[in-house]
């Protein structure tokens, strides 16, 4: 999570390195500062969002050439301004920030405290300045690879070192962490928009790589320091999707944005009604590992659903955290996708190189080009969502789905017509659009919902993994408690926590399953739950047992999940509203989660 920015070069460092911060700050808020060279290294640090850090900075007069930058997301300390990055050893000799977890920082602590050194913050993250100095022998490359031997865990560190004043050094570990080549000036990142106001040209810094900036030459040095050649990459990204275009909100902004989303994913994997995949699945193909945090796994359940019944072939879903600690059982012939918004998941990275390990044929969901999942990837799938920044996904989700359903279809194909499918499949875009329709109705419901404890979420077949994900939705960024159930669950104990007034949400678009829902449905509103029904547009006997229906285009029961993520999203959009709440950055999330 936090986010790293750096500059050195002919400009004044400090609006380079708040504005960067600004297009990072989706990746963590607790904190802010920066630490330029003027005449010594000055730090300026801040609690809260970015614009406090802003804030105080007016009052201070800054003008610099060099500098680094931090937004961070807690993890050892209190989000507080003291343990917000940068921090500086004892001496100054060095002045850095972090983005990942020092595993081993309690023992090195120790170490260091037995060593005379004095420690101010709680942070994992001032060991490295502590261990930095402790091990400084006058060269900056040699003292970067005897710190990093000893550490354990991951990180992305940008640092200021006395003596080298016009310069900035990195390494790193499983944080990502990019250069930008510019004229008469270079840059450090943790995500390559931060940069691209500025440049195209990057380079993916690799791990057990190191770095050396300046304004007119970027070094890279290989684990043992040698140094390496190295290329940059012209990034093919524009910097629209970091405006508003008139949105109160980004995350508003990005659920209209879905049509568009599911269109540019789509488009790439099919020509003349056929689909293309940049890999053909194993003849033998006979298991499918989907692995995923969040959001991700729950696109990962609903396409269990999807990828069973049209191919036959089961699929097994993980909890990326739990995937890589239960010993997996994968064979040669299995199939393995991670999917991620970042590409740059901690968990479900780790899942990856895993399965690599045990020979797994592995395949990538992305929406982020160059990122370390999609580069350590057998083969990639890009989803073209655009930059999301809003922490709740929402057009990275329907991304994601589209994904699921062409592989789906892909591997169906083999045996079967899928003509029908994919007619349906092209006119998803069309059909999200007319379910975006009925965000009215969702800001009605969003002020009954809004003064409410507890939310429940019932669905049944596929409906049951949009439950799921409706309920974080509502819970990430309204802060109100919700649970999603298979409704058949509900028999199971959680029918006793229905009472007078409680709100359930029931999704019914599978009419295979209808009456049974209708059962469920009856269940809860004969305790006294207010019901709200999402069905298709032809299911009118609803209205007979529900407060609310909302109804949504018709369309092959496989892809409903793409229509009913539409009123879930806007409603926990509206409820957040509803109460006061910032939709885009709720409390303790960041979008891009970089530590276990």
């Amino acid at each position: 999570m936090c986010g790293i920015i750096g500059y050195t070069g002919v400009e004044n460092a400090v609006p380079i390195l708040v504005n960067g911060l600004k297009s990072l700050e989706y990746r963590g808020y607790d904190s802010s500062g920066i630490a330029v060279f003027e005449k010594d290294v000055v730090v300026v640090k801040e609690k809260g969002k970015i614009s406090n850090l802003e804030s105080k900075l007016q009052n201070i007069q800054l003008s610099a050439n060099v500098g680094i930058g931090h937004t961070r997301w807690a993890t050892h300390g209190r989000p507080d301004e003291i343990n917000a990055h940068p921090h500086s050893s004892v001496n100054r000799t060095v002045t850095l920030v972090h983005n990942g977890i020092i595993e081993n920082y309690a023992e090195l602590k120790n170490e260091l405290i037995n060593m005379g050194y004095e420690f101010t913050s709680q942070t994992d993250t001032e060991v490295i300045a502590q261990l930095f100095e402790s091990l400084f022998d006058g060269n900056a490359i040699s003292t970067m690879i005897k710190t990093a031997e000893k550490l354990q865990g991951s990180y992305a560190v940008a640092m200021l070192i006395k003596g080298n004043e016009d310069k900035i050094y990195a390494m790193k570990k499983d944080s990502p962490l990019i250069v930008g080549k510019g004229e008469n000036e270079n840059f450090l990142a943790s995500d390559i928009p931060a940069i691209l106001s500025h440049t195209k040209d990057c380079y993916i810094v690799n791990d057990g790589e190191f770095v050396e900036i300046s304004k007119n030459n970027i070094k890279i040095f290989d684990s043992k320091g040698v140094e390496k050649h190295f290329t940059t990459k012209r990034v093919d990204l524009t910097l629209s999707a970091n405006e508003k275009n008139g949105y109160t909100y980004y995350m508003l902004k990005e659920i209209f944005e879905q049509p568009k989303a599911v269109r540019n994913t789509v488009a790439p994997l099919i020509s003349n009604g056929k689909i293309t995949l940049p890999f053909t699945p194993s003849e033998k193909l006979n298991h499918i590992h989907i692995v995923g945090c969040g959001s991700a796994y729950h696109v990962g359940v609903t396409g269990k659903y999807i990828i069973e019944e049209l191919t036959r072939i089961p699929v097994t879903v993980d909890i990326a955290s739990e995937f890589r600690y239960r010993n997996p059982i994968i064979n040669k012939n299995d199939l393995c996708i991670f999917i991620s918004q970042s590409g740059e998941t901690a968990d479900t990275l780790a899942s990856l190189r895993e399965a690599k390990r045990k020979g797994a044929f592995t395949l990538s969901i992305v929406n982020v080009p160059y990122s370390t999942i999609s580069r350590e990837s057998d083969a990639v799938i890009h989803t073209y969502a655009g930059h999301e920044i809003a922490v709740a996904t929402t057009k990275a989700f329907s991304s994601q789905l589209a994904v699921l359903y062409i592989l789906a279809l892909f591997i169906r194909s083999k045996q079967n017509c899928i003509e029908n499918y994919i007619d349906e499949l092209l006119a998803l875009p069309e059909k999200i659009e007319k379910t975006l329709k009925c965000e009215n109705q969702m800001k009605l419901l969003a002020k009954h919902i809004a003064t409410r404890k507890n939310v429940f979420f019932i669905g049944r077949g596929v409906d049951y993994p949009l439950c799921l994900e409706g309920s974080l939705k509502l819970k990430e960024i309204s802060y109100i408690h919700s649970e999603g159930y298979g409704a058949g669950e509900l028999k199971h104990g959680t029918i006793s926590l229905i009472e007078e007034g409680t709100v359930v949400i029931a999704l019914a678009t599978d009419d295979t399953l209808l009456g049974k829902m209708i059962s469920n449905m009856k269940e809860v509103a004969s305790r006294g739950a207010i019901l709200i029904a999402i069905t298709n547009e032809d299911n009118n006997e609803l209205e007979k047992i529900a407060n609310h229906v909302i109804y949504v285009p018709k369309t092959n029961k496989i892809f409903s999940p793409s229509l009913t993520a539409i009123p879930l999203q806007l409603l926990a959009y509206h409820t957040t509203i509803e109460k006061g709440l910032d939709p885009d950055k709720p409390r303790n999330l960041a979008k891009s989660v970089t530590v276990e």
